[in-house]
């Protein structure tokens, strides 16, 4: 594959509702939209084309992966397109009782080149009133994931690994130069921790940081913080979408990644300790 230095890449923001086909709908308007703005890779938040009300609801919705009528769809839209897109994760059914929260990445014939299930589950309880168990649903992934870009590698992670340092550490140790974070942020964990994490994550790393968010009030009922983010690998955020259905849209210069390195080379260096 011919590697280029530059390029541009959209992060879109998304209020993902109930219905896959409603959603489908308005995710083919947007990747088009992306795509007449220059975008040669576009990224798409966490939950792409449902946010389901509770768990039955999900599965009468969802499919195993080669039956699954939201996947299908997404490799005609992409072909029709032709752009290298990674849909931030879907829901996959694993079982009669799990799903996998998967993310895809698609060439721009609409043909998958690689995938990456959320490894860590969101089980948290931020307070009487909200609380997130995600093992209830879905089946922790157990791989790291890099895929191979026309630009460079880039390692696959979802929302809430953000809060793992180790795994981007590795994800970049293994030859990638950009990561994608494609999230659906609370309200209050965004409000407090999404900026910072994610600049973290970029200064730690070298990385370019791509960070594709869900955002506003879901049909669902959950509410999420949006701030879709492109991050340098200097930590400086050069893009963001602050409201409603923006995107964070930038040109990538893939050189800046190795004279970061160059400047601040931790990434390389390694340390054992007591």
């Amino acid at each position: 594959m011919t590697v280029s230095n530059k390029f541009k890449v959209a992060c879109l923001q998304m209020t993902t509702g109930t219905n896959i086909a409603d959603n489908l709908s308005i995710l083919s308007k947007r990747l088009k939209i992306a795509k007449d703005m220059g975008a040669n890779l576009i990224i798409t938040p966490e939950q792409t084309l449902l946010m389901a009300e509770n768990k039955t609801q999900l599965f009468n919705q969802i499919s195993n992966e080669k039956e699954d009528f939201g996947l299908k769809e997404i490799r005609k839209i992409i072909k029709h397109l032709g752009v290298f897109v990674i849909i931030g994760s879907l829901s996959i059914k694993y079982n009669n009782q799990l799903a996998l929260n998967r993310s895809y990445a698609f060439d721009s014939m609409g043909e998958v080149i690689g995938f990456y299930d959320k490894i860590h589950m969101f089980d948290v309880k931020i307070s009487d009133e909200e609380s997130y168990f995600e093992s209830n649903t879905y089946k922790p992934g157990e791989k790291l994931s890099i895929i191979n870009l026309p630009w460079g590698m880039c390692g696959l992670s979802i929302c809430y690994d953000l809060r793992f340092p180790n795994l981007y550490r590795q994800l970049a140790q293994k030859g990638a130069k950009f990561i994608t974070v494609p999230s659906a942020f609370t309200i209050t964990t965004g409000k407090a921790h999404w900026h910072t994490l994610l600049r973290a994550r970029a200064i730690e790393t070298g990385c370019y940081i791509f960070a594709p968010a869900q955002i506003g009030f879901h049909e669902n009922g959950r509410k999420t913080y949006g701030h879709s983010l492109i991050v340098s690998p200097w930590g400086n955020i050069i893009s963001e979408a602050k409201i409603g259905d923006q995107m964070a849209f930038a040109e990538i210069d893939t050189d800046e990644v190795e004279l970061y390195r160059k400047k601040i080379p931790t990434i390389n260096q390694n340390y054992d300790y007591l």
